[in-house]
């Protein structure tokens, strides 16, 4: 795969950025001024672009304090390059990253079904009791 990383994204790659978040149930509903914000506000975001067709073929971002704790959202690779390494290289650009690589614990929330997949890269469910809570407005 012929590919370029990117971590700053002009207008066109903010409204590819909002289609592959239509495919997912859990970014669907968000807006291209929300998106903007977001990428805006976020430490780290890594774009995949395709360089034979300059798409946009995969996204993924974290927030991080740089030395204690980062978290990773969104990855997401379009639906046609799925299965083809895209999460793998934007998982380890996200790990790799200055901004992350030094960091104790980074973390992430998935569905049950990708578990497998992100242990693969480290990651575990044994959270020392911890557990996930949200505070919804």
């Amino acid at each position: 795969m012929n590919f370029k990383i990117i971590e700053e994204f002009d207008e066109n790659q903010l409204k590819e950025v909002h289609s592959l978040f239509k495919n997912e149930w859990w970014t669907k509903e968000r807006q291209l001024p929300e998106i903007r914000k977001m990428i805006e506000s976020s430490g780290v975001v890594i774009g995949l672009i395709d360089n034979d067709t300059e798409e946009l073929i995969g996204f993924a971002r974290a927030i991080t304090d740089t030395l204690y704790r980062a978290f990773i959202f969104d990855v997401i690779a379009k639906e046609n390059s799925r299965n083809s390494g895209i999460g793998t290289i934007l998982m380890n650009s996200i790990l790799d990253h200055p901004l992350v690589r030094e960091v104790d614990r980074v973390e992430l929330y998935c569905p049950e079904r990708l578990v497998g997949y992100y242990e693969k890269f480290g990651f575990s469910t044994d959270v020392n009791g911890s557990n996930l809570m949200r505070y919804k407005r």
